[in-house]
């Protein structure tokens, strides 16, 4: 069995799901886009090429491998996208939660059904059909246990809002013992530089008490204040509007002192180092076409 242990983003990582590009199947029809970066490339002709999002999740298990992390991947299902793990499910101390995912996405979670199966079955939890939850919005940090969500009055018809306040209060009542902190997201169907798809699109902590943030995904700038009180503004790496679009706090860290960044975040990257990050470089611009990054294809199982 899979004893899980998930306390907050930076701790020594010992076990993790990483998505598939295998089988990804063909490009979408603009109508079918999930969000409006994969419908700006659809449009554009420039959509990722399997091959190519192939070889960059290669390049990432290369890293996991490297650190000695047990590495799970996604049972292969034809014409089916299984890159964003960390949509479907997530897990918060030693409990596995199933998000409440788009219809159509529901394979995916049969797809790691072999993992799932080495979990005590006490410690596998579904939301209510009601509360929505995907694990890009859930980001733990110790004592707490930040949401993105989007409390706008169009909620239902909006696509790009993936967590409600439903889900939202359905982690609260889950562990009672926990700060649990929504911040209200900026969410867009059209344009993705205006689209914080999940909050790790805006915010992410690294180290001990680093973070990197855009303040503009946030609706409200008490949510942001929030963060910048928590831990400090010299420890922020503020990221513009094109950084966010280019998703800049989606990286992906394996210990205190070790992230996963993408090659191309010269800026980020230097302030990593000078700040004494060991930092690991991967081409990751093919998937990230997608509105998704590192974090987004991973879905930790065992830190320290």
């Amino acid at each position: 069995m899979l004893k899980l242990n998930i306390k907050n983003e930076t701790s020594r990582l010992r076990a993790v799901v990483l998505g598939t590009a295998i089988n990804n199947g063909p490009t979408p029809k603009a109508e079918d886009a999930y969000d409006p970066k994969s419908l700006e490339h659809i449009k554009a002709g420039t959509y990722p090429l399997e091959a190519d999002m192939v070889r960059e999740m290669e390049a990432v298990a290369k890293v996991f491998e490297k650190y000695e992390v047990t590495v799970f991947r996604p049972e292969v299902f034809e014409d089916l996208n299984q890159i964003f793990s960390r949509d479907i499910a997530f897990v918060i101390e030693d409990t596995f939660v199933k998000a409440n995912i788009l219809p159509d996405r529901e394979k995916e979670l049969d797809a790691i059904h072999h993992v799932i199966d080495q979990i005590d079955p006490a410690k596998v939890v579904s939301p209510p059909e009601e509360a929505h939850v995907e694990g890009g919005d859930v980001m733990l940090w110790n004592d707490h246990i930040f949401v993105g969500t989007y409390k706008g009055s169009d909620y239902s018809d909006c696509i790009t809002a993936r967590t409600n306040m439903q889900g939202v209060n359905f982690i609260k009542e889950l562990f009672p013992g926990k700060i649990v902190k929504e911040f209200d997201l900026v969410k867009s169907k059209t344009d993705p530089r205006e689209n914080a798809l999940h909050l790790d699109c805006c915010f992410q902590p690294v180290g001990k008490n680093k973070g990197i943030i855009y303040k503009g995904g946030f609706r409200e700038e008490n949510d942001y204040r929030y963060l910048v009180n928590l831990f400090g503004k010299d420890n922020l790496f503020h990221i513009t509007r094109d950084d966010m679009y280019n998703m800049y706090s989606n990286v992906f860290s394996i210990s205190e002192d070790v992230v996963i960044s993408e090659r191309n975040f010269t800026r980020l990257n230097d302030w990593l180092r000078v700040n004494g990050f060991t930092v690991e470089e991967v081409p990751y611009a093919e998937i990230a076409k997608q509105e998704g990054l590192l974090r987004c294809s991973t879905m930790p199982l065992i830190r320290d």
